[in-house]
Order: structure tokens, then sequence, then C-alpha cells
């Protein structure tokens, strides 16, 4: 418990199942300030946020990718006679594979990592406005000092590990791992660390002594996963065959460098890869012509034969067109088998490319097929002789078009160029892409803004205590005096802690009632005097027993100053200090525990001993004395009934600080032997619900409570109530 009138306990409670819309309005204007203060913190946490972040630039380039390149490939039409034709999506997805990026990342040695070492927060803000070195500087690296690592090789053990090198005057440096020096270079040649694990080539460093520079080869396909993170592909529209690539980089410089790489290893696969193409194509078919040949020759020789032993048979006109169409199937079915070569090396037979060749080459079988019937109907002279002649010119026909495919395959790889070409080169922007620093501004500030909305409208509905003397009355409880809260107080008011104390407590350092008597409190307090009279007019007896359902919502405060008042009203008047566990009514009249109730409930102190006098006229006061382990069966012994039959008997009033009920039960103890209880309330902490249980509680037990004292009312925007329970630990 707290003698402090300022000290609240924060109690919580459930929601009401109605929204009171005014009450949440009245919460947020009751903590505008703090509303404010929270949104502005982080509005300038965004602020130096978007400032001190370093900037990211993106370069951009623009790459063509062509359907055909120059001399096309006699092979490549199989996609177009089957109507597909080439998506864009495998140049895309060709430009981010670890192909075409690791080609780039050893162009670039992306793997070799130099970081230097800068202010910890503000190193990179402070060097990009061109901050030089400073005096204090050690072994950070400033504005125009830098280092050129012309060659840093390192094991496969110490892949990923980081080096750190350190300038040395005249030219020379220092290299160390985890605190450990490998040993000393000279800027401009070859060293060697590590028994050779680790060699070293410095071609510039131009850094004051001491700046230290992070070194570490990286794993190269964990570069590439970062390079693929920052470069981005796009396509300008369907089919337009326009890719648009872009990099992100922290250096506008390097990212040029790294995308113009790029651009140039996807090129020049693309030409090594028709060039490849063309030259596996001109294999095949070289292999094909002896062979096409020797049928032609052997075909020829048969019709020749067969002719001289039947004497120059000649074909009739029927004959003669379906020896034409025939020869027109057999050239296709030929050209499709040329094909399905090509295509048999690149997809499998489900593939639907495969499938789509295989059906039309059926399908021009099943044409062959239906004129062979026709020739069988034909009789048998005309048979061979068209058979014959059907052999010698599909054979002279496929041939002839070997002939031609060759000579196209030699000029188509003569003459490969591919078909990518490089439209813009890598630019960069002048703007850095991120941070977006009013975006950031305007979400820091209203993030602050919907989170200090949020605590305040959840913390409201949390503590929901009394807020209205109404709310109290509606619950049948009277209210006898509503004390404003008091500024005054707030300097009496000191935090301390004990050892043995988990959190410090507030305690008064004096008595308001006789420091600022015309307080706003006090005037309540002597209203609530006036009416304790009237109340006391048909007591048992003249003793006083003030309790409340909670700690630290300002019972002794209450206690205190209602007998110094009522002692200013030339009242002879003691105060009992009665929560012998954390009692602190000795701090308001300056003196100590030691010496109090419970040395004379336990006897080893008379009541002369322990009463001591206040600087208040009239007023006498019984400190808690030392904490004793058993305080609840100290009050309900007869010495305690004797003590208060013997100071009733010599005082006008006898008023008692008793402990909170919901906590303990030395109040009901100690409420049975009393002529009146008040219960004291605070402001916003005890809620209606609580009130009524301290009730019923001290009521089961035999002690009427008179009525309830509204502690610490303050003027607030938010006036609606709810109810709620908590439970309390007092120990």
């Amino acid at each position: 418990m707290s003698d402090s009138q300022n000290l609240g306990t924060t109690s919580s409670s459930p929601a009401d199942d109605e929204i009171d819309l005014g009450r949440l309005f009245g919460l947020l204007l009751d903590h505008k300030w703090w509303i404010i203060g929270i949104t502005a913190l982080f509005a300038i946490a965004g602020v130096a946020y978007a400032l001190l972040e370093t900037p990211v630039y993106r370069a951009d380039a623009l790459v063509q990718v062509e359907k055909k390149a120059g001399m096309s490939n006699p092979l490549e039409d199989v996609k177009s006679i089957l109507g597909e034709q080439p998506s864009s999506d495998t140049e895309v997805g060709i430009l981010r594979s670890r192909m075409v990026l690791g080609r780039a990342v050893d162009q670039q040695q992306l793997t070799l990592q130099v970081t230097p070492h800068r202010l910890p927060i503000v190193g990179d803000f402070l060097v990009r406005h061109g901050m030089q070195r400073p005096a204090f500087a050690e072994a950070s690296v400033w504005a125009d000092e830098y280092i050129n690592v012309s060659q840093f090789q390192v094991s496969q053990a110490y892949i990923g590990q980081p080096f750190a090198l350190t300038a040395l005057e005249d030219g020379r440096y220092q290299l160390s791992q985890d605190g450990q020096v490998l040993g000393e270079g000279q800027v401009g040649e070859d060293a060697s660390f590590l028994d050779g694990q680790v060699k070293l080539r410095v071609a510039e460093l131009e850094a004051g002594e001491g700046a230290t520079f992070t070194l570490r080869q990286a794993s190269r396909l964990a570069v590439i996963h970062d390079l693929r993170g920052r470069f981005s592909v796009s396509q300008q529209g369907k089919d337009s065959g326009l890719l648009d690539l872009s990099l992100r980089d922290t250096d506008q410089q390097h990212a040029k460098q790294v995308l113009d790489a790029l651009s140039e290893v996807y090129l020049t696969q693309n030409i090594q890869r028709q060039a490849a193409e063309a030259e596996k194509s001109l294999e095949f078919l070289e292999q094909q012509a002896p062979q096409v040949r020797e049928q032609l020759r052997n075909a020829e020789n048969k019709l020749n034969s067969y002719r001289t032993q039947r004497d120059s048979v000649d074909l009739s006109l029927e004959t003669q067109s379906i020896l034409e169409r025939i020869v027109d199937l057999e050239k296709q079915l030929n050209e499709l088998s040329f094909k399905e070569s090509e295509v048999s090396r690149r997809f499998t037979k489900s593939h639907p490319t495969y499938q789509a060749l295989l059906e039309k080459k059926q399908q021009l079988q099943n044409d062959r097929d239906q004129l062979e019937e026709k020739v069988s109907d034909l009789p048998e002279t005309q048979q061979q002789v068209l058979r014959m002649r059907r052999d010698v010119q599909v054979n002279q026909e496929v041939y002839v078009q070997l002939l031609n495919k060759i000579q196209e395959m030699k000029i188509a790889r003569a003459s490969t160029v591919g078909n990518v070409r490089i439209l813009d080169e890598a630019a960069v922007q002048s703007a850095p892409v991120e941070p977006k620093k009013p975006l950031i501004v305007v979400l820091a500030t209203l993030l602050g803004g919907m989170l200090s909305v949020g605590l305040v409208l959840l913390r409201g509905f949390l503590r929901r205590g009394v807020e209205s003397p109404e709310q109290v009355e509606n619950a049948g409880i009277p209210v006898y005096a509503t004390v404003p809260l008091s500024d005054e107080q707030n300097k009496l008011v000191k935090r301390v802690k004990h050892r043995k104390d988990r959190s410090g407590h507030t305690i008064s350092t004096d008595i308001l009632a006789e420091r600022a008597p015309a307080d706003t409190a006090i005037e309540a307090v002597r209203g609530l005097r006036t009416s304790l009279h009237f109340a006391m007019l048909e007591s048992a007896n003249n003793v006083l027993a003030i309790t409340g359902p909670s700690p630290g919502i300002g019972k002794s405060f209450i206690t205190v100053n209602l007998a110094a008042v009522c002692a200013q009203a030339e009242q002879k008047v003691l105060v009992v200090d009665a929560d012998m566990r954390k009692g602190h009514v000795h701090h308001a009249f300056g003196g100590r525990s030691e010496g109090g109730l419970s040395e004379l409930l336990t006897g080893k102190a008379s009541l002369d001993e322990v009463r001591r006098t206040s600087k208040v006229a009239g007023l006498d006061y019984i400190a808690r004395g030392s904490a004793p382990p058993n305080p609840s069966e100290l009050l309900m012994q007869e010495r305690f009934t004797q003590f208060l039959a013997e100071v009733r008997q010599q005082y006008d009033l006898v008023v008692i600080d008793t402990p909170p009920i919901l906590a303990v039960t030395d109040a009901a103890v100690i409420g049975k032997q009393c002529g009146t209880t008040l219960m004291v309330a605070r402001f916003q902490v005890n809620p209606v619900k609580e009130l009524e249980i301290a009730k019923r509680r001290l009521e089961s037990t035999g002690v009427p409570v008179k009525g309830v004292i509204l502690n610490a009312m303050e003027h607030k925007a938010a006036t609606s109530y709810g109810y709620g329970y908590y439970s309390y630990s007092y120990r």
C-alpha cells in the first residue's frame, strides 16, 4: 500500500459489449500529447532512416531478340511448319541462368568482396557527403580513401571467411584474421600468407594509417544467387522481342559495368549457340549425302535394266499422274525425316513439337498408302516401271534437296550473327530508386499515429476504472466525497525501493493539509469531514476504518489528511497504521516504522511507548511497527480489542488505515470493531465491479460499508464507463 495520493495500480478489465464512441474520442483527446509525441518520434525516426540508409541505384539496358538471325538454319523450320513460334520466356530464362550470370561474375570478379570499415550507423552517410578523415578516426575509412585489389586467391577452406587488411605507412599493409596477424605486404607486390593458402596483390591503396578493409572471397554460387536477386528481366509487350534488363546496386559505376557484362555474355552465348546448331546440322547432312547418292545410282541401274529387258515400256497418262503424286509425297516425307532427325536431338517423343511432326508424317504416309492401292490395280508391267521410276525420281529429288541444304548450311555457318541485338547499353539513373524518402517518412508517420492511437485505445479498454460518482451510486454504493488530484501532493511524493521489493513504491513525505491547507483536495477532505460527522452520529463508537479494494489507491493519503483536518477543527485524533505488512503512514509524519502497532500487540511495548505526536496540534499517530510474520492473528487477539477500547476513551476520533480487502483479510478483522467503515476508490483504477466485490466481502464478515471516497479525480474527456474485476497480489 502507498501513502501517496498519486500512486495508482493499473488494473485490467474486459471491454464492454457496446462500444462508446464518445468515450473513445474522449480518450484520444485526453492523450493527444502522447499521440502527437509518439507520431513525431516515428516521423523523426523515418527521416533519420531515409537519410542514413545507403541509396540503391538502378542501371537499365534494352535487348532485342529477333525471330530469325540472318541466314536461317534450314532445319530450324520445324516449329514454323508445326505452327509454334519460339517464346521470349525462354530468352528470359537464359538471361537469368547460372551460365550467363556465372560468366558475368567471373568477368567482373564479383566473388572478390572488399568492404571498408565505417563508423556505425552514420559512417556511410558522412562518406557520401564527402566527409574526409577527421583527427579522431582510427580504423574507419573516409571519403577519398580506397583500395584496388588485383588478386585475392584463397584455398577452399577459406572461401567465405573474412580477412582484415589494415593500411600502414610507406605503402605497406597488414593482413589479419579473427584478430590474429598473418603478416605484412607491400602495395604493388605479390604476397602470400598461411603457407600459400592465401595469395594477395594490392594494386592501389590510398587510405590513412589504420584504415581497415574487409576482404572476402565469396562462394561463386552465393554471388550468382545474390546477383540474380538484384537482376530483373521484363518483356515489352507480348511477342515484341524487346527485353528490358535492370540491375540494382549501391554503386552507380559498378551497376553499369555489371549490366554491360551481362548483356555482352548473353549476346556472345547466343552467337555461339547459333553457330553450334549450324555445325551440328551440317555434320548430319554431310553424313546423309553419300547414302542418298548411292540409293539414286542403284535405282537408276534397276530402271535401265528392266526397260532393256522389256524393250522400253512407257507409262500411260493415268500412271504418270499417280507417279507424280507419289513422288511429291515421298519428297515431303523425306523432308520430315530430316527434320525428325534434328528434333530428336532436342526433344523426346512425348514433347508436343515431336508429336505434331509425327502426326503430319503419319498423314502423308496414309495418303501414300492410298496411292499404293491404286498402283496395285495396274498391269504388272506398269506397276514395276512405275515403282522403279518412282524410286529414281524420289532419290533424285532428295539428293538435290540435300545438296541445296548443305550449301545453305555452309553459308549459315559462315554468316552466323545470332538473333540478339543490344539496342541500349547500360545507363544508370541519376536519382536512387531506394530508399523512397518521402514514402518512408509518410509511412513512418502513419505507423506512429496508428500505433499511438491503438495504444491509447487499448489502454483505455484495459483500464476501465471509476470515472464519475454516478457510476458508483448506480451500483447502490453511496459516495461520501470526491477528492480531486492534487499537484501539490505530487511535490511531496518520492519513490523508494528496498532490497526485498521487486519494484519501488511511492511515499508521501509530508501532510498536505498542513503544507497546503487551501488546496482543492484538502477542501474536498473538509467536506468529507462534515459528511462523516453526521454519518458517525449513529455509529457504535468513534473508530473509523479506511480500506479499499486494492493497493496503491491513496488510502493513506485520505487517512492522514482526514485526521489532520479533523485535528485542525479542534478534535483530538489518533491515526493508527494497521497495515503491518507495507504501511507507510510514518513517512508522512517524518517518523520511523519500528516501535509501533506490531510491538504493542506482541506485548513488546506499551501504548505510551508506541504513541507519537505530530506537528499538527491534537493529532497523534501509531506506526505499523516491525513487520510480523502473522499480522492477521495479532489483530484477532484480545490485546487489539483492549487497545481500541482504551484509545476510544482518550480521543474524539480514531482513524485506522487498513490493508486492501481484496488482498488480505485484515480489513475485515479490523472493521468488525470499528463503528464506521469507508472504502477508497481511485479514479480510472478501480472498476465498479471491483468495489461491489470488496463491499460484499466486507459485509459477508459482518462489516457494513457506509460509502466510498473517490480519490484523485481528474477532468477527462473520456467520461463513459465500464466494469471489470481485477485480482491483486499483496505480500
